[in-house]
């Protein structure tokens, strides 16, 4: 809309707009200055040519024309304007929907209603025009406004005719007659035209003061003079109103004040102060005035029956008397009498009073300056007893009171005004108050202070009164002059106090004398400050006499005067010391007596307040003591009874509030006890005094704040300032930072300021009384605004309100934000969320300050406190709203599109609207306000509605508005965080819509060049960035790749184009480097900082997964992100530490790993690495836990993608690993007994606690302590021989830590992960002789052996079968840190053989009830997890079996039961491989159906194919095949390791062929002499027929192998890789040659027996040879195919040195060694 309304204009000017540039304001005002020219003329009266054009204009819809005509006509103003003061109100005031307007505009009630509203609105416009020019006069020569040239500009071209035109309007107002309802329709009812003739007058004072104004910065011509005098002397200074018939008591204010500045006008346009100069040259004749009109003479003879003409008959007769003082002596003298019987000094002061209520504004201090001019001219020219002595003094002071006057008369403080200090000297010390008042008014700054400091320090008179003439006295005979003949103390007092001593021979005056008494003033040189000490120790001394009053009268001035110089001038303070410590005994014997004097009190409570400010714990400690404040007679000890109040006393001033204040309706003392206790709270004294205030505090929060708008008050606006005062004093201790608080507040003990503040508003009635002030509600702070005067600052009841209700806002959001969290609703939150009917709940109230205008603070905090009640209150904001929900959405709506509203405010409505969209539901509905489209149900479809949110929000990324002023940077980040919630929120409707059309301008902050981090100005950048990045983060992750909008890959593509990965990287690089610089002082903008990093972060850890999207395909980009990444990394760990710099380094160290994982590549980056790790270990321990962790796991994750490049790095590295373990594995240790003895269980080791807290040192799978130990492991992998590890072993001593911390875990049975990856890396040490060596020496056998026995006996119950676990093998358990400790005994026992026989023996014989236990469990068990125990435990037999001799020597029933077990083992596997029906039976019933994965299962899942029933059948069965083969491979590595273990346990093949001399008594028979096939039945013996069996079952499986013409389905083939295939053949030749040299062995030693009947021989050899002979010709039949060789083929006796390579065809059957062996066999038997 292209006119302004002059509202707007006001507030553009006021700068409180978003258009605050100069030259923004300079347009303004260019483009309007017409309207201001005309003033209120600019409002044109009705015309029927106007009416026409309205008639013609077709843009404006008809039931508005015929609106606008109904105004016209009640208004009396300009059709056309009528329109558009109807279309301005209905943008700016209306208070309803688009639509609800066309019901009321059709309703009679209702539309008579708006009209009125309207007509209020057009009141006001007129008022901020005329404001708009007040505003531009006051401010257009102030050199320190922003806009004074701007101002100046204008008023210059304002300036030819604007007082005409002002003076013509003023006449046709006070003029205008009533309006009736004959002219104006029947609207115009008495209300109306009292609120029309209000409006008058208000107009009438606001021309005048632009008038006066003006003629204080331009000369006033006689001519007008004259008609000004005339025009006032006519409607007689406002009092002879046209209507004044109307006038009632509300209107005397404005009609004094019309009176006032008619008044003032009149003397400014006399000039005086010019003509003061001209006297002072002698050039009277340059003055304007030199020939002035005898007219003016007879107009002002006239003069005299009302006040307001004094100042102007005073002003006259200083003119003529200064221009032709021979002339008119008579008519002077008449004027000059008039004037002083009008008692004009005594309306000066009222005057000015009546102009300055409102504090420091523009009118009352030009004013004084105006009547400045007039005093000091009057008292230089005339004699001072000729004129009202009390009253000049008061006028005097009023005038002074301006703060640039103070030093205009301080250069000549002889001249003018001087005189009448001069004269108040005089009378001093016999009347102290008027010498006291003035000095006072002269304070303004520390200069003045100085200056009157020092004049009361030297004076050189002291005034004394007698009534009779006393007898120490000489006199001359005419009594003119007196002379002490004695010395005197000039005060009562007791000896040793401060005293004035007037000596002997001293001179005076006697000014006075004669029978009424004798007035003496001495000439004695004193210092006044000592004077004033007296006179409070006099006070003190007649305190409960009956002078208490006369002595107050003259202590009064001096504490006033006392308070101003400390208020102006801190350092002065020193020098009153004698006078501030005495006031604190005065405060407490004032208040004692019966009837105290209220104001000398208060003025004592401001002067503490003061010193407060400076020194809190000096002042408190002395006030403590006087009984004047609150205090509690029992300590404090609970919140229950500080709230109670129970054993406090309300103090002096407590008994004074009720007692007299409260009664009289003053509370001089109240507001300044109310500003004393918060100047103390604001002093952080500490904790122990802020107790003691907590009496004082509870007295407001109890007996003031819930009452204090009952009270009687004498003087209007008392009221508010006490509500003000309170809050303040709530919010300084809401506001207090915890250090200035005790801590400890939440745990039940002594209650604090701020916790008692919180629990008080929270359930007590305090609570309600702040509500009951937020609940005040636009309309009464819009009445109240409108009520008072126009020019009133920010002083004004209006100010007043508004300020105590944004501080209910702050003090209520304040209490919800710190309350402790509980349960129940406290009644704050009840009253704050009712609904209550008819719309009065506070959340409508609320959400209607939107309404308001004058503060743009006042909506804004109430929408803040929405926004935390919107968060932690569980209800619904939109049906809080009702009825009023659409029209308060348009309201916001409003200010949010509007281009000139306050930036704050909009951005407080989006971060409102970003918090609803995840906590209020309805209302983000209605403020989405999206339609379907075509209107059917079922389409999906949406679009914009007209009242959509997102219309604004769209504008605001649109990148062509960027960087105009009604866009700044923080309201673009509010935008993007809106629509971030939006997408987090994933309301896919909203984002429906914007996907289409946003993409382009979203990423435009993301092509800037960002200021370097060292000099950002606008830190709220960075966060825009990081919603940018973060929402196109959650739509890639949300989105299918396919589905994604052209226009964001367009953007992604245009990204990596543009080479911006890089310079994001780099750019982040720079702030992690700038944090990290920025060590000591912080970085102001770290939260902002932060999150750009992690948007960063998530963008590229997006981008592993999905490069495709994101463009991010090319190495060398990879390359330097990865590295960028390391640095940000090693910048934020290696410098010394701050909190923010552990935060990024942490986040980076997270990202580094991810990276590290995804690509899997890394460039050298061990080095940097262990410099981070080096730093990190130095740090603090409890923060950096999490960050130790990452770290290890990189270079964990390092060494398995590229080992070890450079071996110098080892050493390091190891030392700093070693060094870690050995801390953490001591903390372990501490930790473990500390828990065991408080008797902590260790949790269920599967247990899915995740959201469990961290205990110190807690055992976690990705603990530091766990990390530490598998990096160590994959060092010492690296480390081949091991030479490093010894090196470092010898200077940390790591494995007496480890093994003594496994071993008190395998005791307790606690830390399981740590259990584990110790174990991994003994296994790892133990595969080197030294490391072996090392670890045998640190003695495992001890840490080991025993404990282990803990983890399996306290599950077994007894029953073998429970203590097998079904678990999958994967996950970590006991039992497999029990097959860990198989393990790295097999292998300890490996490397070192005979030098670690003697401890294996022992583990063997203190765990041989588990190892037979497991080698018979396989047969009931088929799980992996108890087949890998199997697997273990034959693993380290056949270790074992190497030394049978001492085996046989020191455990023999051992060797012979292990010996059957084996046997009986090799018989299970063999059936189990030979019946896979049987297994497959086996497994699904023991595993209920659910088969576990099997190791092989690695590969892909197959393809999904459209009938999903088959597919799922297929995957199902397919699942089953894989867990099938998993199990038959694990017992095949059981049955070869057990066939190799028995290899040791029967005679050697070659020895028994050959040695006849061979003892067989040696060795014992292992399989009886049967050829079944093997049962599975515990009862049948294992018998050569099984190892035949053995045999037949491994080549079948070979040729199944072998095989590829199988349907591809199901073969092992289709399920295993071609490495897979190759070991399964490997381990099928190798268990095969076992079997047949078990075989062979066995056959031998049973035919040399002689305890075998030679028939059983017979059958032996028969037996065998056709067995034999068969699997020959089968074997030589396979290997002619080509089959691998045995893995065994080296060992074993054969003529060939070197075994065929795999695969190879044998050029004859007989080449492979063990088949040569079986055929010599053969021979053999066959003969």
């Amino acid at each position: 809309m292209s006119v302004r309304s002059c509202r707007e204009l006001w507030t553009i000017l006021l700068g409180r707009s978003a258009l605050r540039e100069p030259a923004q304001i300079e347009a303004e005002l260019d483009r309007h200055w017409d309207r201001l020219h005309q003033g209120l003329s600019y409002y044109k009266p009705p015309s029927s040519s106007s009416a026409g054009k309205v008639k013609e204009n077709k843009e404006v819809a008809q039931p508005l024309k015929d609106f606008g005509l109904r105004i016209s006509k009640l208004l009396g103003l300009d059709e056309q304007q009528s329109v558009q003061l109807l279309q301005c109100y209905l943008q700016e005031d209306y208070r309803g929907t688009r639509d609800s307007l066309k019901v009321v505009l059709k309703d009679e009630r209702q539309s008579q209603a708006l009209l009125l509203k309207i007509a209020d609105y057009y009141y006001d416009e007129r008022m901020c025009l005329l404001r708009c020019v007040l505003l531009l006069l006051t401010y257009f020569q102030d050199e320190r406004h922003p806009y004074r040239a701007e101002y100046c500009n204008c008023v210059n071209k304002l300036e030819k005719d604007l007082v005409s035109n002002y003076q013509s309007q003023f006449e046709k107002l006070f003029k205008a007659e009533a309006p009736t309802w004959e002219t104006h329709g029947n609207l115009m009812t008495e209300r109306q035209v009292s609120l029309w003739f209000l409006q008058c007058l208000r107009e009438q004072s606001l021309l005048l003061e632009i008038i006066f104004l003006y003629y204080a910065y331009f000369e006033m011509s006689p001519s007008d003079l004259l008609s000004f005098t005339k025009m006032f002397k006519e409607e007689g200074f406002g009092l002879r109103q046209t209507n004044r018939h109307l006038v009632d008591r509300s209107m005397d204010a404005l009609v004094e004040r019309i009176g006032y500045l008619s008044s003032l006008i009149l003397v400014e346009g006399m000039d005086i102060d010019f003509l003061h100069k001209c006297a002072l040259e002698d050039c009277t004749e340059q003055h304007q005035f030199s020939s002035s009109p005898d007219e003016m003479d007879q107009l002002l003879l006239t003069f005299g029956d009302i006040p307001h003409h004094g100042p102007v008959l005073l002003a006259w007769v200083l003119l003529r008397h200064t221009l032709r003082p021979d002339e008119s002596s008579p008519v002077i003298r008449r004027i000059g009498n008039t004037a002083l019987q009008l008692g004009v000094f005594k309306y000066i002061s009222t005057m000015l009073k009546g102009l300055g209520v409102s504090g420091n504004n523009c009118t009352a201090s030009t004013a004084k300056m105006c009547i400045y001019g007039l005093l000091s001219f009057v008292v230089t020219s005339f004699e001072e007893e000729s004129l009202q002595g009390s009253h000049l003094i008061d006028a005097a002071c009023e005038v002074l009171s301006a703060p640039s006057l103070a030093e205009v008369f301080w250069e000549m403080p002889n001249m003018g005004l001087g005189m009448i200090l001069d004269s108040a000297v005089g009378m001093f010390p016999h009347k102290i108050g008027p010498l006291l008042q003035l000095l006072t008014a002269l304070l303004s700054n520390k200069l003045t202070v100085k200056k009157v400091y020092n004049f009361l320090d030297k004076m050189s008179f002291y005034t004394q009164v007698y009534k009779h003439k006393p007898n120490d006295i000489i006199s001359k005979d005419d009594e003119t002059l007196w002379r002490r003949q004695t010395p005197k103390l000039l005060y009562p007092l007791s000896t040793g106090q401060t005293n004035l001593w007037m000596p002997q021979g001293v001179l005076g005056q006697v000014v006075i004398g004669g029978e009424q008494g004798y007035v003496v003033r001495w000439d004695y040189s004193y210092s006044s400050w000592t004077l004033f000490t007296c006179e409070v120790e006099m006070l003190l001394h007649v305190v409960s006499t009956a002078d208490v009053l006369a002595h107050c009268a003259r202590v009064k001035p001096i504490l006033d005067l006392v308070h101003k110089i400390i208020s102006t001038d801190w350092t002065v303070s020193d020098c009153l010391l004698p006078l501030t410590s005495r006031i604190y005994m005065l405060l407490q014997r004032l208040t004692s007596v019966i009837n105290p004097p209220v104001d000398v009190i208060a003025s004592c409570v401001n002067c503490l307040s003061v010193l407060a400010a400076r020194m809190p714990g000096k002042v408190w400690s002395s006030l403590h003591h006087t009984g004047f404040l609150p205090f509690a007679s029992n300590p404090l000890t609970s919140m229950a009874q500080c709230v109670s109040a129970e054993g406090m006393k309300a103090g002096n001033y407590g008994n004074l509030l009720v007692q007299i204040e409260q009664p009289r309706g003053e509370y001089a003392v109240t507001i300044a006890f109310l500003r004393l206790i918060t100047t103390l709270v604001k002093g952080q004294l500490g904790s122990t005094q802020n107790k003691g205030l907590i009496p004082c505090v509870l007295l407001v929060l109890k007996e003031m704040l819930p009452t204090y708008h009952k009270w009687r008050y004498n003087t209007y606006g008392v009221r508010e300032r006490i509500g003000c005062l309170i809050l303040e004093l709530i919010h300084a201790i809401l506001n207090l930072s915890p250090e200035g608080e005790d801590q400890g507040s939440s745990t039940n003990s002594t209650p604090t300021l701020q916790s008692l503040c919180i629990y008080s508003l929270a359930n007590t009635e305090a609570g309600q009384a702040v509500v009951n002030i937020m609940g005040v509600g636009v309309d009464t702070i819009d009445v109240v605004l409108a009520a008072q005067p126009s020019s009133c600052g920010s002083e004004g009841p209006g100010q007043i309100l508004i300020q105590t209700v944004k501080l209910a806002f702050s003090v209520t959001n304040n209490v919800i934000r710190l309350k402790p969290p509980s349960d129940v609703v406290s009644p704050l939150e009840q009253a704050l969320t009712q609904h209550g009917g008819h719309g009065n709940n506070l959340i409508v109230v609320l959400a209607k300050y939107i309404y308001h205008k004058h503060d743009p603070a006042l909506p804004r905090l109430a929408i803040q406190l929405l926004k935390r009640l919107a968060t932690v209150a569980p209800m619904s904001v939109y049906a809080c709203l009702g009825n009023d929900a659409a029209a308060i959405r348009d309201a916001f709506l409003t200010r949010l599109q509007s281009k000139t509203e306050d930036m704050r405010i909009k951005v407080m409505i989006l971060e409102f609207l970003t918090v609803a969209v995840e906590t209020q539901p309805g209302l983000i509905e209605l403020f989405l306000n999206l339609e379907t489209k075509d209107g059917s149900e079922g389409s999906k479809e949406f679009l914009l509605g007209e009242w959509s949110c997102l219309h604004v929000v769209l504008d605001l990324i649109d990148s062509k508005q960027q960087g105009k002023y009604w866009c700044p940077p923080l309201l673009h980040r509010a935008a993007l965080a809106f629509l971030l919630a939006l997408w987090q929120d994933r309301r896919d409707s909203a984002i429906s819509v914007l996907r289409k059309k946003f993409w382009e301008n979203l990423t435009t902050p993301l092509f800037g060049t960002l200021t370097p981090p060292s000099d950002t100005t606008e830190p709220c950048v960075l966060e825009t960035c990081a919603f940018v990045m973060k929402i196109i983060g959650l739509e890639i992750y949300y989105v299918v790749s396919g589905s994604l909008e052209q226009s964001l890959k367009d953007g992604l593509q245009k990204f990596s184009n543009a080479r911006r990965y890089e310079y994001w990287s780099q750019y982040v690089k720079s702030l992690v480097c700038h944090v990290a610089e920025m060590e000591e002082e912080g970085i102001c903008y770290f939260p902002e900082t932060q999150m750009l990093i992690s948007a960063w972060r998530m963008l590229l850890i997006l981008s592993t997964s999905h490069s495709d999207v994101m463009q991010l395909t090319d190495d060398s980009t990879k390359l330097k992100l990865f590295m960028d990444v390391l640095d940000e990394t090693k910048a934020a760990l290696t410098t010394p530490m701050s909190v923010p710099c552990l935060r990024i380094g942490s986040m980076m160290a997270t990202l580094l790993l991810i990276l590290l994982k995804q690509w899997r590549r890394s460039p050298d980056i061990l080095s940097p690495l262990s410099l981070i790790l080096e730093s990190v270990l130095q740090a603090d321990q409890q923060m950096m836990e999490r960050t130790k962790a990452k770290i290890f796991s990189a270079l964990i994750s390092v060494l398995q993608i590229q080992g070890l490049n450079d071996i110098s790095q080892l050493p390091q590295l190891l030392l700093s690993v070693c060094e870690t373990v050995k801390d953490e594995a001591l903390a372990l240790i501490d930790n473990t007994r500390h828990m065991s003895q408080t008797g902590e269980t260790a949790e269920d080791e599967d247990s899915m606690e995740t959201e469990s807290p961290r205990g110190p040192r807690k055992d976690q799978r990705d603990g530091v302590c766990v990390l530490a130990l598998h990096l160590a492991k994959e060092l010492c992998r690296t480390d081949e021989d091991g030479e490093h590890w010894v090196s470092v072993m010898r200077k940390v001593p790591v494995l007496p830590s480890v093994l003594s911390a496994v071993e008190l875990s395998l005791r307790s049975k606690h830390n399981l992960y740590f259990t584990e990856a110790a174990l991994h890396l003994l296994l790892t040490l133990a595969r080197t002789p030294q490391g072996a060596a090392a670890v045998a020496g640190a003695g495992v056998i001890q840490t080991i052996c025993l404990p282990l026995l803990s983890v399996y006996e306290g599950s077994s119950n007894g029953a073998s079968q429970q203590s097998f676990s079904r678990k999958s093998q994967d996950s970590a358990c006991w039992p497999g840190v029990y097959r860990l400790c198989m393990s790295l005994m097999e292998s300890l026992l490996k490397t070192l053989r005979y030098n670690f026989i003697n401890e294996a023996l022992d583990f063997v014989g203190v765990h041989q009830e588990r190892i037979l236990q497991c080698l018979n469990a396989v047969r009931t068990v088929q799980s992996l997890a108890c087949l890998d125990e199997a697997d273990h435990t034959v693993g380290f037999l056949l270790q074992l079996s190497s030394f049978c001799k001492e085996w046989q020597f020191h455990l023999p029933k051992l060797l012979r039961d292990v010996q059957v077990n084996l046997c009986y083992l090799c018989q299970t596997c063999t059936y189990l491989l030979h019946s896979k029906k049987m297994l497959h039976h086996y497994l699904q019933a023991k595993n209920g159906e659910a088969l576990p994965p099997g190791p092989l299962s690695r590969t892909q899942r197959a393809p999904q194919t459209p009938s999903k029933e088959a597919v799922g059948g297929g995957e199902r069965e397919e699942a089953e095949q894989k867990a099938l083969l998993a199990v038959q491979c694990s017992l095949l590595k059981i049955l070869s390791k057990t066939l190799a273990t028995l290899q040791h346990f029967t005679p050697d093949c070659c020895q028994i062929l050959l040695d006849q001399s061979m003892d067989l008594a040696e060795y014992r028979t292992l399989f009886v002499l049967s050829f079944t096939t093997p049962a599975f039945d515990p009862d049948v013996a294992p018998s050569f027929g099984t190892l035949l069996a053995t045999i037949n079952v491994a080549l079948s499986m070979l040729s199944e192998v072998d095989k590829k013409k199988e349907p591809v389905s199901l073969s092992i083939t289709s399920l295993a890789s071609s490495e897979e295939i190759q070991a399964l053949k490997s381990l099928l030749m190798f268990t095969m040659e076992n079997c047949f040299y078990v075989l062979i062995s066995q056959a031998v030693r049973c035919l040399k027996d002689p305890s075998i009947l030679p028939r059983d021989k017979q059958r032996l050899k028969q037996e065998l040879s056709s067995e034999l002979s068969t699997l020959l010709s089968s074997l030589s039949r396979h290997f002619r195919r080509g089959s691998p060789s045995s893995p065994a083929s080296g060992i074993l006796p054969s003529t060939q040195s070197k075994p065929p390579t795999p695969g190879s065809k044998a050029s004859h059957e007989g080449q492979e060694p063990f088949i040569q062996l079986v055929q010599a066999f053969v021979r053999l038997v066959q003969r």
